[in-house]
């Protein structure tokens, strides 16, 4: 699908408006075991409590599908998805196990159901589960006769005629997460549509994914409590980190704890987004990969957190974005078969959450969503270098009569020009905050822009 039907399908405005959306960002597994294949046959699998059918406790997120020329479509939105490296992946996967498959008419601007329709239609049916979602984010697409074109496009393009899995997109996401949420799927009737399209045997598990205002979540679960809407399943973010940290990093963000423990005691299965938070938990500073090595020297980084979201009883799947074979195998040597965390392993977990809340670095997992800023500011690239010296340990911001300021000091500037054109510096940033909604990790943009540019001003006054 060429990005201007795409556009049209959506709307223009959901190109942007999709934070949020991905399951996970992996990066390159830092490990000790890259080489070894991951074993066939041995894949841990769930149980789905209405189907009774057994589902890959690994997950295959198709938001991050690799380009021809290298990368992925997240890096170069205009490269044309590499169909033979996706149909690779995908043979070896289903070949390793893997039978879960997430997409949305919102990944890879719009190409990814397509790309993962022909994938999938080179097996069996019965081989494989298909999640998709009803990504209605633009204003657009909130009629009832778009939201159900868009419905009927997503089997077209995965070339079905049902979908094991369909989520409302991100509910609760928005400036106003309750308004959005009944102007996309309630006032419109299109989540009694949807529900109809379950008993016809269309959508075979309804749910929804959930990543903003906290209220739209209690609501849904208070409408399943009281027998209005049944959730076959939920979507949560769940990661070490976000365990009980999310609130401590993001006041509008909810700890996992509390979106597990709700979606538990209801018997409703969470399938997991986020494990790796955008890759952040697999690019740990070096001390707490010492840490994760000294125990674990044949394990990558992360594993340890694929391990995490995947021992928790009711988790349906562990979402995962992989782009490169590298990542894929990895992750399978994880999952095939899974080595439940146990508790002394939790508590040494909590442990480096501890260690990574205390480094202060401001959540930007580099997904990209609020970019390009109007402006020309390279929001992801300044947080990136911010971030990196402070998980380096390489930070000016012990006073200027310690030793090691003026090395650090340096190093911070020469390095700041070095990744980011001046040009594109937080100091372009006017604060208009049109970043701030597209930020799944609730990251007041603007705000923090300001406190780097301060601080940059600082370094460059103490010479």
């Amino acid at each position: 699908m060429k990005r201007r039907d795409f556009i049209k399908i959506l709307g223009a405005g959901t190109v942007t408006a999709t934070a949020a959306l991905a399951g996970c960002r992996n990066t390159t597994p830092t490990g000790g075991n890259e080489n070894q294949e991951p074993p066939k046959g041995k894949m841990t699998y769930r149980v789905n409590p209405k189907t009774k059918e057994k589902v890959s406790l690994l997950g295959y997120g198709m938001m991050r599908l690799p380009v021809v020329g290298g990368g992925s479509g997240r890096e170069n939105p205009d490269a044309a998805i590499d169909q033979n490296m996706v149909n690779r992946q995908i043979d070896y996967a289903i070949e390793h196990g893997l039978n879960y498959v997430d997409t949305s008419p919102a990944y890879c601007q719009g190409q990814s159901e397509h790309a993962t329709g022909i994938a999938l239609s080179r097996h069996n049916r019965s081989e494989y589960f298909i999640a998709t979602k009803l990504s209605n984010f633009a204003p657009e697409t909130w009629s009832r006769e778009a939201s159900m074109e868009m419905f009927e496009n997503s089997l077209k393009e995965l070339q079905v005629d049902y979908v094991d899995y369909l989520l409302l997109h991100a509910i609760g996401m928005g400036e106003d997460g309750m308004k959005d949420f009944y102007s996309r799927y309630i006032d419109n009737g299109i989540l009694d549509w949807l529900v109809s399209q379950r008993e016809k045997g269309r959508i075979r598990n309804l749910g929804f994914s959930y990543h903003g205002d906290i209220k739209v979540f209690d609501l849904a679960l208070k409408w399943h409590d009281e027998g209005r809407y049944h959730w076959d399943f939920a979507q949560i973010e769940l990661n070490y980190l976000d365990w009980k940290y999310a609130n401590e990093i993001n006041d509008t963000n909810t700890d996992a704890v509390y979106l597990y423990n709700e979606l538990h005691k209801r018997h409703i299965p969470a399938v997991i987004m986020e494990p790796l938070l955008g890759g952040r938990l697999s690019n740990v500073p070096d001390a707490i990969v010492a840490k994760m090595k000294e125990r674990e020297p044949e394990k990558s980084v992360a594993s340890w957190a694929f391990r995490f979201a995947g021992t928790p009883e009711g988790v349906l799947t562990v979402l995962s974005g992989m782009t490169y074979m590298e990542h894929l195998k990895d992750n399978l040597r994880t999952y095939c078969p899974l080595k439940p965390v146990t508790k002394e392993e939790e508590k040494f977990l909590m442990g480096i959450a501890d260690d990574i809340y205390n480094l202060k670095t401001i959540p930007c997992n580099e997904c990209n969503y609020c970019m390009p800023c109007p402006y020309g500011v390279d929001i992801p690239a300044v947080f990136s270098h911010y971030n990196k010296c402070i998980k380096e340990s390489n930070m000016p911001n012990k006073g200027s009569q310690d030793p090691d300021y003026r090395r650090a000091r340096r190093a911070f500037l020469i390095g700041y020009d070095r990744s980011v054109p001046k040009l594109r510096q937080s100091s372009h940033c006017i604060g208009c905050g049109q970043c701030i909604e597209h930020c799944p990790q609730r990251i007041i943009i603007p705000e923090e822009m300001r406190k780097i540019d301060r601080f940059v001003e600082e370094l460059k006054q103490n010479v």
